[in-house]
């Protein structure tokens, strides 16, 4: 059976029915361990682009993904805006401008220059240096963008009303860090058990 919005609004009435139904026939699949929350920042117009990460994990070693991540270059903009990778991550830069673009990095951990290129090319970097790394282009001041490079696979980016999930964080106890390019980042340490993402909300700015 095909599991569509419609197939379970036909069966079960509404998601949050099939999500009891779910949690009572098989309790593992309705429950993730992880971390779940909002981000909120003083004197924003909204609250997207917050990234939510681990701190680096002592003793714990990952493997960075093999799949390359898109930023593309469109209206003389990034998008999007912000991502967050882990270490070791190849990610694209994709023109879909009737421009020249020139993607690179004033940041002194991570000083990179991809040179100009033409519409429908593409560059790419392995972000291996841990960090806040700034985006901007060499032909339009106006564009900018952020890299944030993690020591773990665990990792968010917040939407427009700040909410956040990181999913799949196994049991135990961590440093959490919210950063926002507007706001100076604040940390919390939290305790994730096995069951359902455990709740943590930040206020940035204040």
């Amino acid at each position: 059976m095909n599991w569509t919005a419609a197939t379970v609004s036909a069966l079960f009435g509404t998601r949050r029915a099939f999500a009891a139904v779910v949690l009572v026939l098989c309790p593992a699949l309705a429950f993730a361990e992880g971390i779940e929350g909002r981000v909120t920042i003083a004197r924003a117009r909204d609250y997207r682009d917050a990234v939510i990460y681990l701190a680096k994990v002592p003793g714990k070693t990952f493997t960075p993904p093999a799949a390359v991540i898109n930023v593309d270059q469109r209206n003389l903009a990034f998008q999007p805006h912000v991502i967050a990778v882990f270490a070791g991550t190849r990610v694209a830069f994709p023109n879909s401008d009737e421009v020249r673009h020139n993607v690179f990095s004033p940041t002194k951990a991570d000083h990179f220059d991809l040179g100009s290129y033409p519409l429908g090319s593409s560059r790419s970097r392995t972000f291996d240096t841990p960090g806040i790394i700034m985006l901007l282009c060499n032909v339009h001041a106006e564009m900018s963008a952020y890299v944030i490079v993690t020591e773990t696979p665990y990792f968010a980016v917040s939407d427009k009303d700040g909410h956040f999930l990181i999913p799949n964080v196994p049991p135990g106890q961590y440093e959490v860090i919210a950063w926002h390019e507007r706001a100076k980042s604040v940390r919390a340490t939290v305790t994730v058990s096995a069951g359902p993402p455990v709740p943590l909300n930040f206020e940035l700015g204040k």
